[in-house]
């Protein structure tokens, strides 16, 4: 049913944070970018070591040839989800500051956003029972352990590892890869923003004033030969 075909879709969004987290590490080299992946990676692990330790079957009549494990005991989807939700709940309302003067648009979007990624999350758990790969029980225990490693690795990113990137980016290494460290940015989206237009406007400034240069050339040659005679 169609139904189905889109919530299959949905169940799919882990794969497309996991490309979206390595486009931006790839692009942007951040190193808060890079933790926040290492938190899924750690939930991950974490995941399947409580799913090998209860060893919880999955619900009878789900399609479970399709899946690499037979357990269900918490659901990695759900987990997953709630997990990177949850963090960058913590993220948007905790990390980033305000710094310039759209208050309210600034806070509309924090709410819409947030909004949006917890209503992707309810889905996707929504969607492994539907599709018979998990039973309630199972995704209502994924979604706690992911929001409770959210909460964890939060606390631990910006108490032990935030102090940290300052040290790290400056390593040989980070240097040689551009990794960079923007934890001192309170907002680095509007810091982005305000950098690359002055650098737009000083870059269009430079050319009118190498056309202007370069226009006054002829004339000057011209009086120089003028004077010669």
């Amino acid at each position: 049913d169609l139904s189905g075909h889109v919530l299959a879709y949905l169940s799919l969004s882990p794969v497309f944070v996991i490309v979206g987290f390595v486009t931006l590490i790839i692009f942007k080299r951040e190193l808060h970018t890079i933790s926040f992946l290492g938190g899924l990676a750690l939930n991950e692990g974490v995941n399947w070591l409580i799913k090998h330790v209860i060893q919880e079957p999955r619900p009878c009549g789900g399609p479970h040839p399709a899946v690499s494990t037979k357990y269900g005991m918490p659901s990695s989807h759900s987990q997953f989800m709630w997990f990177f939700s949850v963090y960058s709940f913590l993220f948007l309302y905790l990390r980033m500051h305000q710094t310039n003067n759209a208050r309210f648009l600034d806070l509309l979007w924090r709410h819409v956003l947030s909004l949006g990624l917890l209503t992707v999350a309810f889905l996707v758990s929504y969607s492994r029972v539907y599709l018979l790969y998990h039973t309630w029980s199972q995704v209502l225990y994924g979604g706690i352990a992911g929001g409770l490693m959210a909460i964890a690795w939060f606390v631990f990113t910006q108490e032990v590892l935030t102090p940290l990137f300052p040290r790290i980016a400056a390593w040989p290494i980070s240097e040689f890869f551009l990794i960079r460290d923007t934890s001192l940015i309170p907002n680095v989206l509007w810091f982005e923003y305000t950098v690359t237009r002055a650098e737009a406007r000083t870059r269009e400034l430079g050319g009118q004033d190498s056309q202007g240069a370069c226009v006054s050339t002829p004339r000057d040659s011209s009086a120089q030969t003028l004077s010669a005679r």
